[in-house]
């Protein structure tokens, strides 16, 4: 994931509400959101290329969500896939603090990347960059948080963007397509507002939208997982195709640009709802 805003206990009843964008290069293969055939406790989309995940969930309410740090002159080209650290959380029967304690020796073999696991009682944020923040690796306190490509609540003008809607739509009560509206704003940032991540000025206005798009690196998919305290999750995709959209010479300005998406409802049932226990979905 590229962007992710979430509220962590703010709601009753509702530990976790996320809502996110995968972006990434269009030639990259990956999986809609599904169960694993060879981890059937995990429900998430799949990169086909690194193996990995960018954020999923388990039906016993444990969750798992990650971005990179945008940092291109410490890129290492022989470090392992993240996403493996998100499916490895998700597979394993860890505790949130076991699996730090079990990832800390090695993080730094990683490219940089902010990873959010938990579980209906404890969420934490964890970095392999963010040592200096008292914050790292430690559970989060409630509230409503954001983390894009850079550390948790790093004030990048697309996360202040959408944390200010998110947090409006949550006082509002709003309904979840509400949340996927937000999810593809695509209003770029003034370059005064611009981070210097050593990408180039250009690369810098394409990358400070909510939605990113461009001729082969944009948002792929749109993702809203809530986690209450009594049931199972539920997690709603919709998987943007990039052949439908159309670029302009001037970047989008309207919030509400309609986005061609092909929206798929995921809501894992209860076995006993399903065939030989079986996962699957309605």
């Amino acid at each position: 994931m590229c962007l992710i805003i979430f509220a962590w206990k703010v709601i009753p009843g509702m530990p976790l509400i996320m809502a996110a964008n995968r972006d990434e290069f269009y030639a990259r293969p990956a999986a809609h959101a599904d169960w694993w055939n060879d981890h059937p406790k995990i429900y998430a989309g799949r990169d086909l290329q690194g193996g990995g995940t960018w954020l999923g969930v388990t039906r016993d309410g444990r969750f798992a969500a990650l971005t990179n740090v945008r940092a291109p002159s410490e890129r290492r080209t022989d470090a392992p896939t993240r996403g493996q650290l998100v499916a490895d959380y998700l597979a394993s029967d860890l505790d949130v603090q076991a699996y730090l304690r079990r990832i800390e020796p090695e993080a730094q073999r990683y490219n940089g990347f902010n990873l959010l696991l938990g579980d209906r009682e404890t969420m934490v944020w964890y970095s392999n960059r963010g040592q200096e923040d008292p914050r790292n690796g430690q559970p989060l306190e409630y509230g409503v948080y954001g983390v894009s490509n850079a550390l948790l609540d790093t004030p990048w003008p697309k996360l202040t963007r959408a944390k200010a809607q998110f947090a409006s739509l949550l006082c509002q009560g709003a309904p979840e397509e509400t949340f996927f509206e937000m999810l593809t704003d695509g209003t770029r940032a003034n370059d005064c507002r611009l981070p210097d991540t050593g990408v180039g000025l250009e690369k810098e206005r394409m990358l400070s939208p909510i939605f990113i798009r461009s001729p082969d690196y944009g948002t792929r998919c749109s993702t809203v997982l809530r986690v209450p305290i009594v049931g199972e999750p539920v997690l709603t995709e919709q998987v943007v195709d990039p052949m439908a959209m159309q670029y302009s010479a001037e970047p989008a300005t309207d919030k509400a640009c309609k986005i061609p998406c092909k929206p798929r409802l995921q809501e894992m049932p209860s076995d006993n709802h399903l065939p030989d226990g079986k996962a699957g979905t309605i």
